[in-house]
């Protein structure tokens, strides 16, 4: 009966994988990071710098020079080769990923085939998982590369070796060095280091110039990366970006937050690892490496994926519900999801960074202390009155975020249109030429319509010649945006912008002499609420 529930678990996962990979190679913009590999490798070859390739999205190569090394074989199939290889690859690296996961969760090897499977299906069904198959990522390979040394998996002569290459393609791992020191693993932590000094030293030697632009130039170069206030960088410091706070106040109280995650996820991992849980231990500090990191991208947050899969594996009603929470948060877009149902901007903030406040809980909370408590808590029979605990609890919690307003400068989705951008049908809708714009000349100081996206709400209109100036405010209290008005036909002004959420915005038009002479806050809600139908 278990093998046939096996044999169908992996017929479920082998079914999504293949679902999942036709579907990334029907789009249009298929395995843009692994494209972008590529063409700075085969620049590279042809004696171009690396760091100044840029795609045709604009792209960069990010990575430090010995990942080109590691890299460079890609070149020798086409790119069409490629990308059916890697995502093979990816697929395998998930079942791998699985495989460490079931160690960790199930000492009962008769147990484990069934919980590796699961595992897998539910890391490919995560965005992580999906966004590393859409992108063409790393990201996967780093995360089972630095989770196998983490559980100290593999010879003990060689172990600390993975984490050093890990770290030599991608920086995010030296945290494992921290947590060897912390765990007394001194010769792995030498190995990581020598791995990673190693792996640098051969590329300074092979690459130089682009050793010396990597680590003088483009290592403090972040936005290269892109826009970090985006709600793809689930990162403390992309939600700080996204509250607002100031340029001066923003280096030290993200410091002093990444100090405080970190050191509370290596003391509970430390715990984790005296008490024969290296599993939890090393999913803990990859998890710290996800908060701590000024830029985790979606296809980073795989970490996220396993600690939910372990909390829900644990004993007690609350950490089964927080993995749960936690699950769906990385399964799916909180914020896209549930916007509807949001009305409040402190709702809608919390969704949008949940994935980001999780994480830093459960590095500061950790299932660290409900992991070692584990043992005790096995013996005591599961009563009703843990899932009244939780229930309380997420009331008070969602209840505290209703109230708030939307921070300022917290929407990163919000643009105002130039006048280039007008021959673009999807930014100008409700007017596209001269004589459809003059059709609106009424009296009204604006005449605007709006579209609803997924994760996102587009206005656009017209301005009377009353009109001097357009400010629209996403939520009470924030900072107004300006809008521009363009001149793109004779006779008529055309604006153009897009926002996260508009249940809560406000359009002004003023006049010549700086007073209002218009405002439209319910009129935006109300235009929200039929786009959405």
């Amino acid at each position: 009966m278990r093998d046939r529930r096996v044999a169908l678990v992996w017929t479920a996962f082998a079914v999504v994988a293949s679902v999942s990979c036709v579907l990334v190679l029907r789009r249009e913009d298929r395995l843009s990071d692994l494209h972008i590999y590529y063409g700075a490798l085969s620049d590279l070859l042809a004696g171009r710098p690396l760091y100044g390739f840029r795609a045709a999205n604009g792209g960069p190569f990010t990575y430090p020079p010995f990942a080109a090394l590691v890299l460079g074989p890609i070149t020798a199939v086409s790119e069409g080769v490629l990308q059916g290889i890697w995502l093979v690859a990816t697929c395998a690296a998930v079942v791998a990923i699985a495989g460490a996961v079931g160690v960790a969760l199930t000492a009962r090897r008769s147990r484990r085939p069934l919980v590796v499977a699961v595992a897998a299906t539910v890391l490919m069904l995560s965005a992580p998982v999906q966004s590393n198959l859409r992108f063409g990522q790393v990201s996967v390979f780093i995360v089972l590369m630095a989770l196998l040394d983490g559980m100290g998996v593999g010879p003990p002569r060689l172990r600390g070796m993975l984490v050093g290459v890990a770290a030599a393609i991608k920086l995010t791992p030296l945290l494992f060095v921290v947590y060897f020191l912390a765990t007394g693993r001194y010769r792995d932590a030498g190995r990581a280091v020598a791995s990673f000094l190693a792996g640098a030293g051969l590329a300074a030697v092979v690459l130089p110039a682009e050793s010396w632009t990597y680590w003088t130039e483009a290592v403090r170069q972040t936005s290269r990366i892109g826009n970090l206030a985006s709600l793809g960088n689930q990162s403390l410091h992309g939600m700080l970006l996204r509250v607002g706070v100031d340029e001066t106040t923003l280096p030290l109280l993200w410091g002093a937050l990444v100090a405080l995650v970190c050191a509370a996820a290596l003391l509970r991992a430390r715990q984790l690892a005296v008490r024969g849980r290296p599993g939890h231990a090393a999913v803990l500090v990859g998890c710290a490496t996800v908060a701590a990191s000024p830029v985790s991208w979606t296809h980073h947050q795989v970490w996220p994926v396993l600690a939910a899969m372990l909390l829900i594996g644990a004993s007690g009603v609350t950490q089964r519900a927080a993995g749960v929470g936690l699950l769906a948060a990385m399964v799916v877009s909180l914020g896209a999801v549930l916007s509807p149902v949001s009305t409040r901007p402190g709702v809608q903030f919390l969704f949008e960074n949940a994935r980001a406040i999780g994480v830093s809980l459960l590095c500061l909370v950790g299932f660290g202390g409900v992991a070692v408590a584990a043992s005790r808590t096995a013996r005591r029979p599961a009563g009703g009155r843990g899932w009244v605990r939780v229930g309380v609890t997420a009331t008070v919690a969602l209840a505290f975020f209703a109230v708030q307003p939307l921070p300022a400068g917290a929407d990163p989705t919000f643009k105002a249109y130039a006048l280039d951008d007008v021959v673009n049908p999807r930014y100008f809708f409700v007017c596209r030429g001269p004589a459809e714009c003059a059709a609106y000349g009424t009296d009204a100081p604006v005449t605007f319509g709006t579209r609803a996206e997924k994760t996102k709400v587009r206005v656009n209109g017209v301005v009377s010649a009353q009109v001097t100036r357009l400010e629209y405010y996403s939520a009470p209290g924030g900072a107004p945006r300006a809008i521009p008005l363009l001149d793109a036909y004779p006779g008529s002004r055309t604006f153009s912008f897009r926002s996260a959420n508009m249940a809560q915005g406000r359009l002004v038009a003023y006049a010549s002499g700086g007073q209002p002479i218009a405002s439209y806050d319910e009129e935006l809600a109300a235009a929200l609420r039929t786009a959405t139908r």
